[in-house]
């Protein structure tokens, strides 16, 4: 059983949740998409919403996972905000949350730094896309809230002064500046100690390469790092590459990410196994 966590403004349909949950299905995994507050089509009932760093529903999520499919081993894969949230739980207290492994795609471990990316470049492209659907959802929370929530979120120009303006005041941070510097998964990633799986391009316009912190993850033996040199940000995903058009819509990400929780949930002998036998490498990855 895999708990999938999606990204900034993404939902359960978004089309890297679905492929990776059918690369999943074919491994003989069943995948439970959580959708982050405000994120399922309905609003919100009270003023706070989701961030990089929440991580109380997760919690609640394989609590129900625990309960729900006690017998099935339990993994989580996050993507990009949804794998900082993630790194964040794992790595707060230490231990996997009953979790046997997991994977994290193209997480902005600094957030800070992926604040800036969204103003420049391509970046600015995913940074109005994403305003677009945050400055809504806060004229929304703001007329609901208006107490709460400043009407000022709705006119934030960047993503910086989104978070100044709703997401650190609601959740309790002084501003965007103490939000990114307590939630940046750069914090946490050196403290998991479960089997998990990075996934990273060099060239990622919203997460630099350059935040990575290789040399934190190259001293946790349960991590391993795929960095690759293309990639983009979760552009890793290919639709229906090398398969019939009619069969599942996978890709390198998808099957290597399913691979390694399927890998992840076999017997220690069978892993120890497939593990010398079985790898799939990206054409520009450099595998840690």
């Amino acid at each position: 059983m895999c708990r999938l966590l999606h990204g900034l403004e993404g939902s359960a349909r978004s089309g890297y949740m679905v492929t990776t949950s059918e690369a999943l299905a074919v491994a003989g995994i069943r995948a439970v998409a959580l959708n982050f507050r405000s994120c399922s089509g309905e609003p919100n009932r009270l003023p706070g919403a989701y961030h990089s760093g929440r991580t109380d529903d997760i919690e609640r999520a394989l609590a129900w996972m625990a309960a729900r499919f006690p017998d099935l081993p339990r993994t989580a894969v996050g993507f990009s905000l949804g794998g900082n949230a993630l790194l964040n739980l794992l790595g707060r207290e230490g231990g996997g949350r009953g979790l046997v492994a997991a994977a994290a795609v193209s997480v902005p471990y600094d957030l800070a730094s992926s604040a800036d990316a969204l103003q420049r470049g391509m970046g600015r492209v995913y940074g109005r896309r994403f305003l677009r659907s945050l400055r809504e959802k806060a004229r929304e929370k703001a007329a609901r809230f208006p107490d709460v929530v400043a009407r000022e979120a709705a006119t934030a120009r960047t993503i910086r002064e989104f978070d100044d303006r709703l997401t650190a005041p609601i959740h309790g941070f002084r501003d965007a500046a103490d939000y990114y510097a307590r939630c940046s998964a750069k914090r946490f990633v050196g403290s998991v100690d479960l089997p998990m799986l990075l996934v990273h391009a060099r060239d990622d316009p919203l997460a630099p390469g350059s935040s990575v912190p290789v040399q934190a993850i190259r001293r946790r033996r349960s991590l391993a790092l795929e960095l690759t040199e293309r990639g983009g940000h979760l552009g890793f995903v290919g639709r229906g590459r090398g398969m019939a058009s009619a069969g599942p819509r996978t890709g390198w990400l998808e099957e290597t990410v399913s691979r390694y929780i399927f890998q992840a949930t076999q017997p220690a002998t069978q892993r120890a196994t497939q593990r010398t036998t079985q790898r799939t490498t990206h054409l520009d990855s450099g595998v840690f």
